[in-house]
């Protein structure tokens, strides 16, 4: 089976799959599936672009919206993650993942499903420490803070994932695994991208929590996005027993969506050539879901995962063959995930612009019916709650707050995951910062420039287009300038122009490099990764 992995397409759906249409043409390939890693943003309307955490500039309409109205059907199934540039509304009306789009399907917070036998999970957001231990407590209309931290990645995500016991085939992150660069060649990263060195060398860059979870999962592929630069390493895994066979992954981050760019990889994957062309459930995950239900946490305070520690009475919540046995049977042992996409918000139209339409908290009947079949609480739904209690947004009752803790220990214990020691307890480097050329600005501001409706024709923007081979980059850092230079010709160059992002407000809806330091610093390395200006300069 061939899969097609992209980067963040920030938007531009149709460059995209026209690419795909152009592999097709020039070279008779044709993927069966397509991954994104994030920062996907599926912008309905213009209050959608007030949700998305990004500079004015870079808010635009972009071309989703014309798969979502119907107009446009996309060609191959897709499948992603949420990044930190997304219409964050949108994407929380399906915490446990569902379609946004016909043939457009969102993997939720944290997902696992399945497609032809091979079996893909991945985790949206990035890593901030100070809201790693929270709960999803945010909801439209969102403010200066809610606005990031909706897309920060929780603690409860990472520890359902870690229930799971079966092996992974693909598993996608935004941004990158902690460590993940020196198992690849770090000296070429570092000639592209000279202003990651700090972090490189301090061990800062990428995310703790994905690092433990490719420790723990150990899949055949990880894919990220977020910095903007092609990078493939592989890192061979260390046995649990003397019973396990030896794992190894290759690791691949992919470009963003550009001209002149390798931001399409298509890899070969192993697939079950009895399985079905649907999407399907995986029956260990929905397993998962249900068993830690209770740990469902919607307020902002901080709090532990459970853990063998003398404070739980239960820590473990992998499930048994038995459990995956009952959900088989929930679901007639039909796996097939409901092609049940709903319109939930008006469309864009560009002759009738609505730049002051507000976003509203929408429950998504999706969602609705997810957890009424597998018996799960729907997360807006309990945010609606606790709100008509008389519970504001992020201040909850103290007593709310112990009620919910009860099952999971103390707020202030330790925690088994020291995110604090990560470096990133106030600034995460990964993260853009928003507040370039002083500081945040007005989200009730929304302009809209829409693609046009007659793109231009790519087909010069691209360059050979060649299969990713069997074993990626690999070994030690002076071993592998040869190697990643192999790696690096392997790729799938693709087109891509980048139009700029979307823009912003929000509201309600229903049914560098070595000299400065610091913040300053960070912020100037951070603006660099998103800016095509420095993305040029790298060439």
């Amino acid at each position: 089976m061939k899969v097609a992995v992209a980067g963040c397409c920030h938007g531009a759906l149709d460059k995209m799959y026209e690419t795909l249409e152009l592999l097709q043409r020039r070279h008779n390939v044709r993927p069966d599936l397509l991954l994104c890693c994030g920062d996907f943003q599926a912008v309905r309307n213009e209050a959608d672009l007030r949700c998305m955490a990004v500079p004015a500039k870079y808010r635009h309409m972009q071309t989703f919206y014309r798969y979502y109205s119907g107009e446009k059907k996309a060609p191959v199934l897709t499948v992603f993650i949420g990044g930190n540039h997304e219409a964050s509304n949108h994407l929380q009306e399906l915490p446990y993942g569902g379609w946004v789009a016909p043939n457009i399907y969102y993997l939720g917070y944290a997902g696992v499903v399945r497609f032809r036998g091979v079996r893909i999970g991945g985790i949206s957001g990035i890593f901030k420490s100070h809201d790693y231990r929270k709960g999803h407590f945010e909801c439209p209309p969102y403010n200066q803070q809610t606005i990031r931290s909706a897309y920060h990645v929780r603690n409860i995500e990472v520890f359902k994932l870690k229930q799971l016991k079966r092996p992974i085939d693909i598993f996608m992150s935004h941004d990158w695994p902690r460590s993940i660069y020196h198992y690849g060649n770090k000296k070429q990263l570092l000639k592209m991208k000279s202003f990651f060195r700090q972090e490189v060398e301090s061990n800062t860059l990428g995310s703790p929590a994905a690092s433990e979870l490719l420790q723990h999962l150990k899949p055949t592929y990880w894919f990220s996005a977020h910095l903007h630069v092609k990078f493939a390493a592989f890192m061979q895994h260390q046995a649990n027993s003397k019973e396990e066979l030896p794992k190894a992954t290759k690791f691949l981050a992919l470009d963003k969506c550009l001209p002149h760019r390798d931001f399409l990889q298509i890899i070969d994957v192993e697939h079950d050539p009895n399985a079905g062309d649907s999407l399907e459930y995986d029956a260990e995950w929905i397993a998962v879901l249900k068993a830690t239900n209770s740990l469902i946490n919607v307020t902002q305070s901080s709090w532990n995962m459970p853990e063998m520690n003398g404070l739980h009475a239960k820590w473990d919540y992998s499930v048994t063959e038995e459990a995956i046995k009952e959900v088989l049977e929930e679901l007639n042992h039909n796996l097939r995930i409901p092609c049940n996409f709903t319109l939930t918000a008006a469309c864009y139209d560009p002759s009738k612009p609505q730049k002051h339409v507000e976003p509203v908290h929408t429950i998504n009947p999706q969602t609705t019916e997810f957890c009424a079949q597998f018996g799960l609480t729907d997360i807006n739904d309990r945010i609606q709650q606790a709100k008509e209690e008389g519970a504001v947004r992020g201040s909850y009752e103290e007593e709310e707050e112990e009620e919910e803790m009860d099952s999971t220990g103390s707020a202030e214990e330790p925690s088994e995951y020291n995110t604090d020691n990560s470096g990133l307890s106030s600034i995460n480097p990964d993260e853009i910062m928003l507040d370039e050329e002083g500081g945040d600005e007005d989200l009730s501001t929304c302009s809209v420039d829409p693609s046009p409706d007659h793109p231009p024709d790519f087909s010069a923007s691209f360059s050979d287009i060649r299969i990713m081979p069997d074993s990626m980059a690999v070994s030690s850092d002076d071993a592998m300038d040869s190697t990643n230079e192999e790696l690096e010709k392997s790729g799938v160059s693709k087109q891509g122009e980048e139009k700029s992002l979307n823009e912003r407000p929000l509201k309600r809806i229903g049914g560098n490099e070595n000299g400065n330091s610091g913040v300053k610093k960070i912020r100037r390395r951070n603006q660099a990764i998103y800016a095509a200006e420095d993305e040029d300069k790298t060439e």
